[in-house]
């Protein structure tokens, strides 16, 4: 199974906000600049994860987000079921969309089924906390894409 990159990025600015210190606010454009991908993307993402309570947006001109929970609340799992548009990795998984004319007898779609279960159980076993152990390495990572601002 493959995530969409709406996921990716969620996950990513999760990881990134991880890492900050004592609710220290980020921004989007920090968060694109250390990850080399696009800030209008980003936009989208934080705006779906404040709406999910995921994250606090603070507005105005010292404002920024950060997490609106702990890192050990977040499970990884869940996350990925709430970002992700749908779960159809074959045809005969919509029932909408599904012409395939094997579906009544086919012993696949149980397999992938099976599969999938798998995939999302171990997806449920970790939490943020867990993705992020040592912050301080990723802290040192991003900081090579994003150096500090000379004031």
């Amino acid at each position: 199974m493959k995530l969409t990159l709406y996921t990716d990025y969620s996950l990513r600015v999760l990881i990134y906000l991880a890492t900050r210190t004592d609710g220290e606010l980020a921004n989007i454009k920090e968060i694109a600049d250390s990850y080399q991908i696009s800030k209008n993307h980003l936009m989208k993402v934080t705006h779906e994860l404040g709406k999910m309570g995921i994250i606090e947006t603070i507005r105005g001109r010292n404002g920024g987000i950060r997490l609106a929970m702990a890192p050990l609340e977040i499970n990884i799992g869940t996350l990925v079921r709430k970002t992700e548009e749908d779960f159809h990795l074959v045809e005969c998984f919509s029932p909408e969309n599904n012409t395939c004319i094997i579906t009544p007898v086919c012993g696949l779609k149980h397999v992938l089924a099976k599969a999938l279960k798998a995939y999302l159980d171990v997806l449920d076993q970790y939490t943020l906390k867990d993705l992020v152990q040592r912050p301080e390495d990723y802290r040192l990572l991003f900081s090579l894409n994003n150096p500090p601002k000379n004031e």
